[in-house]
C-alpha cells in the first residue's frame, strides 16, 4: 500500500467504495487522512463500514471542512450531468480528484526520480501496459503495475528511486488527475469512444491529451489524425515528442516495417527490435503497442538487447489473442476481450485461416463491419444468443453452424481445424459479443475457452497460457 501522506491530518470526503474506492480509502486513511465515505449501493457502504472506514450520507456532511473529494472513475464528472456529489464539491469550492493524482502526489513527495510510464488511448493500452511491465521486470527491474489494468494504484508498493511504476489510465481516471506527470506518457490513437461520459470527441481528445501534455516524454502514435494534432501541437509547446506508426515511415521518431522495429533519425533508419516468430504480437495492432513499449522503455535506461528479450518472452494478455495450446499445425486462440466488432477486427486480421467461434449477447451493429475478413474465415461456429443475426449476416459467405455452446463450438472447430491440410490454422475465439447470455464475464467466458481446448487429446498448453 502507498500510505496518501499527502492529507495527513485533513479531512477528505470520498465517493464509490468498490474494490478500488475501498483501497484508496484505507491508503488516506494510513497516511493520517480523516475519511468520511460514501456509495449508492448500501451493500459497498457496509463492506466498507465493516473495514473501519467511517462512512455517512455524503448529501448531509459540512463539506466545508473538507480539504479534497475523491471520486471513483466510474461515476459521472461531467457529462450526461454531474454526479451529485460533484455538484456539492464544487459548491464548496473543493477539489475532485482521483486514486491516480493520489499516487502522483506521492511520487513527487517521495521519491521524483521513481520511473513512471503512463499508458492511455481508446485501444491498445492494457496490451501495452502488460507488456511494458513484462519487459522491465524480465530485465530485473523493480517493477509495480496496476491502475485501470490489475491492481489499485494505491495498492502497489510505496515509491522509491528506482522502482518502476507502469500505470494504464481510462479517460475517467486522467479527468481525475490534475497533476498527472509521467517519466514517459503514451497516447496509442483515439477513436469515438465513452461519449456518453465525455459529451463532444473534442473534450474526449482533451482529456486523453492532459497524459503526454504533463509527461516528460509523450511517446504519441500518430496513425489518426487526433493523436497526430495533439503531437504537432505538444511540439509546437515545446514539449519532447516521440512519434510511432504503425503504418508510415517516419522522419523522425518509431515506426514498423513489416516484423520489424524502425527507429528514424532526420530520415536516416535503423532497426531497434523484431517481432518475426513472436505469436504473442501477431498483427499490426500489436506493432504499435510494442513500439510504445520499446521508447518507452528506451526513455528509462534499457538497452535493447533487454527489450528484445522482453518482446520474445510476452507471454501476451490474458483473453486478448492469447495463445492457449496447439495440436500439430492447430494453434488455439483465447480473444474473449473482443467483445464488440471493431475488438474482433485485430485477430480477425491477423491469421489467414480461421475457424472462427463468436456469438454472446449482441452488441449494436453485429458482425456486420467485420465483412472484409470473411475470406479468412474457413467456418464459424455461432453461439448464444447473437448466433441467428449472425447466422444471417454471414450467409453464403461463410460456412458456418449453430454450436449453440461454447464447449460444441471449441469440440466442433477443433476436429474440423485438424482435417484442414492448407497449413496452420487457428480455432479462434473472438466473439464480437458481450458474454453476460452464458457467462458472468469475458474472463469466465476465456478461461472455459482455455479449459476445453486444453482438454483436447493432444493439445500441448502454451508457456504463456494462465
Amino acid at each position: 500500500m502507498i500510505p496518501a501522506a499527502s492529507f495527513s491530518g485533513k479531512r477528505v470526503s470520498l465517493f464509490g467504495l468498490g474494490g478500488s474506492g475501498i483501497a484508496t480509502a484505507r491508503a488516506l486513511i494510513e497516511g493520517g487522512a480523516d475519511v468520511l465515505g460514501w456509495d449508492d449501493n448500501p451493500d459497498s457502504v457496509a463492506k466498507a463500514a465493516g473495514q473501519g472506514i467511517a462512512t455517512a450520507d455524503l448529501r448531509g456532511a459540512d463539506w466545508a471542512k473538507f480539504s479534497a473529494f475523491v471520486l471513483s472513475p466510474g461515476v459521472p464528472l461531467t457529462h450526461p450531468k454531474p454526479h451529485w456529489t460533484v455538484e456539492l464539491a464544487r459548491g464548496a469550492g473543493v477539489e475532485a480528484i482521483g486514486d491516480i493524482e493520489l499516487f502522483c502526489r506521492e511520487r513527487i513527495a517521495r521519491a521524483p526520480t521513481a520511473p513512471f510510464i503512463a499508458i492511455t488511448g481508446t485501444n491498445g493500452k492494457s496490451t501495452t501496459t502488460a507488456l511494458t511491465a513484462h519487459i522491465l521486470k524480465s530485465a530485473d527491474r523493480d517493477t509495480q503495475m496496476g491502475g485501470n489494468i490489475g491492481r489499485a494504484i494505491m495498492t502497489l508498493d510505496p515509491p522509491q528511486a528506482d522502482r518502476h511504476y507502469v500505470v494504464e489510465c481510462s479517460s475517467y481516471q486522467i479527468d481525475l488527475a490534475p497533476s498527472i506527470n509521467p517519466t514517459a506518457g503514451i497516447l496509442l490513437n483515439l477513436t469515438p469512444d465513452h461519449l456518453d461520459r465525455h459529451g463532444t470527441m473534442q473534450h474526449y481528445a482533451s482529456i486523453k491529451e492532459r497524459l503526454v501534455a504533463g509527461s516528460e516524454t509523450a511517446i504519441v502514435g500518430v496513425d489518426d489524425s487526433w493523436c497526430a494534432q495533439i503531437a504537432d501541437r505538444l511540439e509546437r509547446a515545446g514539449r519532447q515528442v516521440i512519434r510511432i506508426s504503425k503504418r508510415l515511415p517516419l522522419t523522425d521518431g518509431y515506426f514498423a516495417d513489416g516484423s520489424n522495429l524502425m527507429e528514424a533519425v532526420h530520415g536516416r533508419y535503423s532497426r531497434v527490435a523484431f517481432l518475426e516468430g513472436i505469436g504473442s504480437l501477431r498483427g499490426q495492432h500489436n506493432a504499435q503497442n510494442a513500439l510504445a513499449a520499446v521508447a518507452s522503455c528506451l526513455k528509462v535506461g534499457l538497452s535493447l538487447g533487454e527489450i528484445q528479450a522482453g518482446l520474445e518472452s510476452f507471454p501476451g494478455l490474458a483473453h486478448r489473442m492469447e495463445q492457449v495450446g496447439r495440436k500439430d499445425h492447430v494453434l488455439f486462440v483465447n480473444d474473449s476481450k473482443a467483445t464488440n466488432a471493431d475488438a474482433a477486427a485485430p485477430a480477425l486480421s491477423s491469421f489467414p485461416r480461421i475457424y472462427w467461434i463468436a456469438g454472446g449477447l449482441p452488441k449494436e451493429g453485429g458482425i456486420e463491419p467485420l465483412r472484409g475478413f470473411f475470406p479468412r474465415i474457413a467456418k464459424a461456429y455461432l453461439i448464444g444468443e447473437a448466433a441467428p443475426a449472425f447466422s444471417a449476416t454471414l450467409g453464403e459467405a461463410v460456412p458456418y453452424e449453430i454450436s449453440g455452446t461454447l464447449a460444441a463450438a471449441v469440440d466442433h472447430a477443433a476436429n474440423d481445424a485438424a482435417k484442414d491440410d492448407s497449413g496452420e490454422v487457428v480455432v479462434l475465439l473472438s466473439p464480437a459479443c458481450a458474454s453476460f447470455d452464458q457467462f458472468k464475464n469475458f474472463e469466465v467466458r476465456g478461461e472455459a475457452f482455455r479449459q476445453a481446448a486444453n482438454a483436447i487429446e493432444g493439445v500441448k498448453p502454451i508457456g504463456g497460457a494462465r
